[in-house]
């Protein structure tokens, strides 16, 4: 039977060579998305279009949208990358980033939560940037404390879902080269959505809630 992939943020970058390494997989993939670019349009996924993850509607948009679909694989990846420097800090530019980053991923799991099937997974992906032990640079106040928010709130749904086997991925891609910093990185979209790939594979109950590096190795905290 084929297993059912939801993946947000699916129109580029990692969403997007994510929504390719599934759909080679056999999945069934549903792509969300604000905007399709044309890869996606013609990757043989099931797209959703005009999925904004820091609007609070999306919630019954993807109630609705998805409504009888069984998921066993929801990777939350949509996510966004701003700078503020101290002194000159731009406080739209914070909440935009915990709606994105933040909230976005636990509206699409408030939304879908009783779609998951028993034993189904949740990634979120997320950033090293948001260790608190990891930060020896400063800066980047929005991204580091949404994506750090982010963390403790997958904590707290590895536990909260516990009840039905559904194990949480926190999974940092590592630096990839994709638009949102300027495409330099160690690493392509495919290589980090083969690696995600392998992290989610090996997720059990018993390492749900861990903060993983895509690379294998344990991130702090």
């Amino acid at each position: 039977m084929k297993q059912t992939v939801v993946i947000t943020g699916a129109s580029r970058g990692i969403g997007l060579s994510l929504t390719k390494l599934y759909l080679s997989k056999g999945c069934n993939v549903f792509a969300l998305c604000r905007q399709p670019s044309a890869e996606l349009s013609t990757s043989g996924a099931t797209v959703v279009e005009g999925i904004d993850m820091a609007d609070d509607r999306v919630i019954e948009r993807l109630k609705n949208t998805l409504a009888g679909v069984r998921i066993d694989l929801l990777i939350n990846n949509a996510g966004i990358l701003q700078n503020e420097v101290l002194g000159q800090i731009d406080f739209d530019s914070l909440r935009q980033q915990f709606e994105v980053n933040t909230l976005g991923p636990i509206r699409a799991v408030e939304a879908l939560a009783s779609n998951l099937v028993t034993g189904a997974k949740v990634a979120m992906i997320t950033s090293r940037m948001g260790s608190v032990t990891d930060n020896t640079s400063g800066g980047r106040y929005g991204y580091r404390m949404s994506k750090a928010a982010l963390n403790i709130a997958a904590v707290s749904m590895a536990h909260d879902l516990s009840h039905n086997h559904v194990s949480i991925a926190i999974i940092h891609p590592g630096l990839v080269g994709t638009e949102m910093i300027g495409g330099h990185g160690d690493i392509t979209p495919d290589q980090a959505a083969e690696r995600i790939a392998q992290r989610i594979e090996v997720l059990t109950p018993e390492t749900s809630g861990t903060f993983w590096h895509s690379n294998g190795e344990v991130l702090p905290w």
